[in-house]
């Protein structure tokens, strides 16, 4: 995945081909990036199994492989000059994007997999244990919101035998007005803002913990940030760091699915935002004030 982004970079840097709007090296780009973080993780909490490292390994595997395969055929279809995702126009467009699907379902039960062993693993660490079973979990959440944007649209069932079937956005044409870099939908709802968002817990929540352990190492002297040292309070701070993400995740899945955009919130989603903030420093408050024994 790491030499696929250095090849990518190359082909935006060159390539002056656009595709639905984007240019074409873009998508490549992005994904080998994105599996290089995710597999990285992965790869790290497999570490942390004391026992079923063997199934834990061929899961792994199986996630790689599978990953491999996808990024090929993105690639095949990038030299093509065609879109790989959702692309029934021809017979071999419809064979890649069909395998595309067995794949990216392969790699989700593998990291299903590796999400039921974390459960059942018993690490010492009771705050890096939650954190890493919870992000795990969600980031099968997000993997699965890819499985929502396999549905045909309203505008292609209405079109006997579209070539495209399937599409990201929800109320908004895929290739239309975006965000730059990230490429999201600025006219409509977009249902890679939740499946990035999901997938990429893997990265962010530990990495949330790591920090607090880092403070409560680092500062056992100050009477506040020395309350991290105790693994009670990382706990709290670890499952209310989890709840919080977990919540927005829905909230901007629920988004994406009313057709709006993440940036035009209406007032319902900016009112679920803050119910969510408001509930998530009460906790953090409680979580850090509870006296302990």
């Amino acid at each position: 995945m790491g030499a696929l982004a250095l090849v990518s970079a190359v082909g935006l840097a060159v390539d002056d081909r656009i595709l639905v709007g984007v240019p074409i090296w873009a998508k490549p780009f992005k994904f080998s990036v994105s599996f290089v973080a995710y597999s990285l993780s992965l790869a790290w909490m497999l570490s942390l199994l004391p026992r079923g490292r063997r199934t834990g390994w061929w899961a792994g595997t199986v996630i790689a492989v599978a990953s491999a395969v996808e990024m090929a055929l993105i690639t095949l279809q990038v030299v093509r000059g065609t879109q790989s995702h959702f692309n029934r126009a021809t017979p071999f467009d419809d064979t890649v994007f069909q395998i595309m699907g067995g794949t990216v379902v392969v790699l989700w039960l593998g990291a299903l997999v590796i999400a039921l062993l974390l459960l059942r693993a018993r690490i010492l660490d009771r705050a890096m244990a939650w954190t890493v079973r919870l992000s795990s979990l969600i980031a099968l959440a997000g993997a699965g919101v890819g499985f929502l944007m396999v549905r045909p649209t309203p505008e292609q069932l209405a079109t006997d035998d579209p070539p495209i079937v399937g599409a990201h956005g929800v109320g908004a044409p895929d290739g239309g007005p975006s965000m730059p870099v990230t490429g999201w939908a600025t006219t409509g709802g977009d249902l890679r803002v939740a499946h990035f968002f999901g997938v990429h817990a893997l990265q962010l929540l530990p990495l949330v913990l790591l920090v607090l352990a880092a403070f409560a190492t680092r500062s056992v002297h100050h009477p506040r940030l020395a309350r991290l040292s105790d693994e009670r309070v990382r706990l709290r701070l670890a499952l209310t760091a989890s709840g919080v993400y977990a919540a927005f995740f829905v909230l901007l899945t629920w988004q994406a699915l009313r057709g709006q955009a993440l940036s035009a919130p209406d007032g319902a989603t900016l009112a679920g935002a803050g119910a969510i903030v408001l509930l998530g420093t009460a906790a953090t408050t409680l979580s850090l004030r509870t006296p302990l024994p």
